[in-house]
């Protein structure tokens, strides 16, 4: 068999066909970044949605209540319950004597509101009930088989937001987005409104008289009460009844609330009440059962119980400029199934009962979505801690284990080592590399594969004169084939493989490679540190690398599970590459990819912290996206590729069901929902409580922070970059979600993605030894 069919050969037993694992050298449509965008707005759409839904934005309380009532009529302030306006001019109407207008405030609600329509409907009483649009959008459900009941609905804003200190937009909206909730609920829209902290006509002042005319030029009736229960007091049941119940024979729109607090005294006051007036000769009835009951007394030319001439107000919702999407009952005089105690109700029609029943819709899935994410949230939360707990723990026995002073792989290796560097246009890095390479401790051969450059990467190699390097040049054809084409060079049986851009310190490959003295390592990961850290993006990928890769890397170790050695600086046994086929050219994460084959072939991959390689780090973010876009997309296919080490049994067993999972959660799964923590904050900030939200996310960043410093330490580094860290947790953060999103899309769609090359400066080079990080 020939070199190149055996290098066919090798190429198809470490081919694994399916859609994730393509990969060709068409670039990704700008769609997938936009969707993935999409994504994390129609979160905080739903998360703006589920806070405005509960009303804790907007002010839920009184703005003030002192005001004077000096411009508003006095026949308005000594009238009755029922103001409405016609053409242009304001009356009121009392509710007839011997006769109960009983209405609820703040529903529906859940607990409550469905316990009142029981009993209303065992009394064979009805209710008018003044409900906040936004409980009516949770709970449409209640509102229609209130309607359904006969009982009558009135507006009621649809934040609880106190409307006199509004602007005229706001008020208009409260209104608009009630009625668009009641016509999704229920198919009706009203002409009834009352408004929140309102009480008896005389509470009318000159800050709230102008809301009224608003209302009432469009076509509203607002409705006052006679008594108050004051049941939002729990004062008990005997004064609930004693409140409620009107002097002297009188009649009365009576205020009960089904919603908004404890409802226990009300539930018992109320059948109670209902059958101590119907003793007493009351009859029951809604708002517009009062306003038909006042027509047809004026109608019979009986007493008038308005207290300001003017045209009959019965039908005021039905003209010009009143409830938008509306059409009356049958001649006016009745609601839309005939009944005149739902005389206010309009038959919603058109965009505005489609509207509704898309807010209904919307709402929903806000309702079923938020508690959905605040459970896989804290499930996430709960494994993240869980995590740092375990890296901690296990960082440091590693620490503790590998720093002995009697620790030994084995016996010391001595012999030389074959060091493998893939280069493609490095002008700029591959004298900073290897002349690294030439200092070193250990000996070594040096080669250098050409992959086609085109700015004279191998003649600047050549040029240098160095001692042990041989340039091998081969049209381009992509890291992995370079790669390959070293290990076939090598003439060693330890390789050390590492990047173009990279530079070791003088004792790094000695230090890489002592793990081998134990015949069952297969390979090793050296310690990558990010050269040019002196910027803001450079000082977040610092953080990254010592914290999220090196940590990491210690946990792994003891786990025996290490799912990655760095392309900047591995090594590896020359006969364990060739095993299991070489480097695989089926995806972009070829790191990935050769580390989970050697652990299925049952060789050991350990973690040497004190092997250094210095790197340049990606130096904006658009190079950083390119370049974990096709880490993340690399990685997936991989895990893809590979998953059939969860069935398998002895050590690629061992990794499918201990080292998969842990990827697959903790830089998949974790990074697309951390971000939503930060999202989740802000919400709860808004519309929670301001000061708990703001500790909880300062305690979780300070665990973090632990973390991190000791991380820090660990690796002996200056802390004074832990600095740029709450920073990073905001901004890099959302990158890093939005380049795994993209990511995650692109192999799901079967995207194909091109080999994306970084440009470089050549600023990096290896420190000296004992000098840290500076």
């Amino acid at each position: 068999m020939t070199e190149k069919t055996a290098d066919r050969v090798r190429r198809r037993r470490h081919a694994t066909p399916g859609r994730i694992e393509r990969v060709g050298r068409q670039a990704i449509p700008k769609p997938r970044v936009i969707f993935a965008l999409l994504l994390l707005l129609g979160l905080v759409s739903v998360l703006l949605l589920d806070g405005y839904l509960r009303s804790e934005v907007g002010g839920d309380q009184r703005v003030r209540s002192d005001a004077s009532n000096s411009e508003v009529p006095d026949s308005i302030v000594d009238g009755g319950p029922i103001l409405s306006f016609v053409n242009g001019r304001a009356r009121t109407q009392s509710v007839a004597d011997k006769t109960i207008v009983l209405t609820f405030d703040d529903g529906p609600d859940p607990e409550y509101t469905e316990k009142v329509l029981k009993i209303l409907k065992q009394q064979d009483v009805p209710g008018t009930f003044f409900l906040i649009g936004s409980m009516v959008s949770r709970y449409p459900g209640i509102v229609k088989n209130m309607v359904d009941q006969g009982n009558e609905v009135g507006v009621h804003t649809f934040t609880h937001v106190d409307l006199s200190y509004q602007s005229a937009a706001r008020v208009k909206r409260e209104i608009a987005q009630t009625q668009l909730a009641l016509a999704g609920a229920a198919g009706i829209t009203t002409t009834l409104f009352r408004a929140p902290y309102s009480s008896t006509n005389n509470a009318i002042d000159n800050e709230s008289w102008p809301v009224y005319q608003r209302l009432g030029a469009m076509g509203y009736t607002s409705v006052f009460i006679d008594t108050d229960s004051e049941d939002w007091q729990e004062p008990g049941v005997s004064k609930i009844i004693k409140w409620a119940t009107p002097k002297d024979g009188e009649g009365a729109a009576v205020l009960f609330h089904d919603a908004g607090g404890d409802r226990t005294d009300t539930l018992k006051a109320l059948p109670a009440y209902i059958k101590k007036m119907k003793a007493k000769g009351y009859t029951f009835t809604t708002v517009s059962g009062a306003q038909a009951d006042g027509q047809a007394a004026e109608a019979e030319g009986g007493q008038a119980v308005d207290q300001e001439a003017g045209a009959v107000a019965g039908a005021a919702g039905g003209g010009a400029g009143g409830p938008p999407g509306g059409t009356p009952g049958a001649g006016g005089a009745t609601g839309p199934g005939g009944n005149v105690e739902q005389m206010a109700h309009r038959q919603a029609t058109g965009a505005t009962l489609w509207e509704g029943r898309a807010l209904i819709a919307a709402v929903a899935v806000a309702e079923w979505s938020v508690p959905g994410l605040a459970t896989g949230l804290a499930v996430v939360g709960v494994a993240v801690m869980g995590r740092f707990a375990l890296m901690l723990v296990l960082a440091r026995r590693h620490h503790r284990q590998r720093n002995r002073r009697r620790f030994a792989w084995g016996p010391p290796v001595y012999e030389p080592v074959s060091v493998i560097v893939p280069a493609y246009n490095e002008k700029e890095c591959i004298a900073n590399t290897l002349n690294s390479l030439a200092a070193s401790t250990h000996p070594i051969e040096i080669v250098v594969v050409d992959d086609g450059s085109t700015d004279g990467t191998a003649e600047i190699a050549e040029s240098l004169g160095l001692p042990n390097v041989r340039v091998v040049r081969q049209e381009n054809a992509g890291k992995s084939a370079a790669l390959n084409n070293g290990v076939r060079q090598a003439t060693h049986d330890i390789v050390v493989m590492m990047d173009g851009d990279t530079v070791f310190e003088p004792d790094t490959v000695r230090q890489l490679v002592q793990p081998f003295g134990d015949e069952r390592v297969g390979a090793v990961a050296g310690n990558a540190k990010v050269g040019n850290r002196n910027t803001v993006i450079g000082a977040w990928q610092h953080i990254e690398y010592v914290m999220g890769f090196n940590l990491d890397r210690r946990m792994y170790d003891l786990l025996r599970c290490m799912p990655t050695i760095p392309g900047a600086i591995g090594a590896f046994r020359r006969r364990a590459v060739l095993d299991v086929g070489g480097m695989s050219e089926d995806t972009l994460a070829e790191d990935t990819d050769i580390t989970i084959a050697l652990h299925r072939a049952g060789w050991r991959v350990v973690y040497a912290e004190h092997a250094r390689a210095w790197t340049e780090a990606p130096a904006s973010v658009g190079q950083l996206w390119r370049q974990r876009y096709r880490w993340s997309y690399g990685t997936m296919q991989a895990l893809w590729k590979h998953r059939g080490s969860v069935v398998d049994k002895g050590p690629s067993g061992r990794f499918g069901r201990v080292g998969m999972p842990l990827v697959v959660l903790f830089q998949i799964v974790t990074p697309v929902f951390a971000p939503l923590i930060d999202v989740f904050t802000v919400y709860a900030m808004i519309f929670v409580d301001l000061k708990a939200s703001l500790l909880a996310w300062l305690a979780v960043l300070l665990v973090q922070l632990l973390c991190a410093a000791y991380a820090f330490r660990l690796d002996k580094e200056k802390y004074r970059y832990l600095l740029m860290m709450p920073l990073q947790q905001i901004a890099y953060r959302q990158l890093m979600y939005l380049v795994l999103i993209h990511s995650t899309v692109t192999a799901l769609t079967g995207g194909r993605l091109r080999w994306q090359k970084l440009k470089r400066t050549g600023e990096v080079g290896a420190p000296r030894p004992g000098t840290g990080a500076a």
